[in-house]
């Protein structure tokens, strides 16, 4: 495994959902761009990336039942009021799947920890664009970074460069690449 090209770029997601991409229970991530994105839309901005935890809109009433209380975990330490943030998952996008229509996206259901509203929501949310399914080969980082939490990350928005230098961390390929590959095909078949 390579450990160079590390960009210091980060994806925001809901804290819940990187904690399921870090414990290999998903490998995809589904996005339509931020509130307050620049392109007022999604764009890979790098193939590459760290994934930096969020709390705004996570709700127990989006994740499939057997996940909500895993949101409670994310809570945890006062998470809401953050003076600093930890970054402890890298990912690679494997593959940046286009979702247009309903039917298509109901067939990667069993692949994610959202229910369906939430699934829908984001399809149809700025309906005239895609949804993004991104299939992510994810990594734990051996030692977490911990950083300052800066304005610039605050907000509704996809990307965020770190502000921040540290020393390129170690990783460890959450899942091994016969099992990663193994959930690539199934999303693959679900899609044919």
């Amino acid at each position: 495994m390579a450990q160079n090209n590390i960009q210091p770029i980060a994806l925001k997601e809901w804290a819940v959902s990187v904690n399921a991409l870090a414990e290999g229970q998903q490998i995809i991530v589904m996005r339509k761009g931020g509130i307050i994105e620049e392109t007022r839309d999604f764009q890979l901005m790098s193939p590459n990336f760290y994934l930096m935890p969020a709390y705004e809109h996570q709700k127990k009433h989006l994740l499939k039942e057997q996940y909500a209380d895993q949101l409670d975990d994310t809570l945890v330490g006062g998470a809401v009021n953050l003076e600093s943030v930890k970054l402890e998952a890298y990912a690679e996008v494997v593959e940046d799947i286009e979702i247009t229509d309903q039917e298509t996206l109901d067939r990667l259901r069993d692949m994610h920890i959202w229910t369906d509203t939430f699934a829908e929501e984001r399809l149809r949310w700025k309906k005239t664009k895609p949804l993004h399914v991104l299939v992510l080969r994810v990594y734990r980082l051996r030692e977490p970074i911990e950083i300052p939490m800066r304005a610039a990350y605050n907000g509704c928005k996809s990307w965020v460069r770190l502000e921040d230098g540290f020393n390129t961390p170690e990783r460890v390929q959450v899942l091994d690449e016969n099992k990663l590959q193994a959930e690539i095909l199934k999303i693959k078949q679900a899609l044919e």
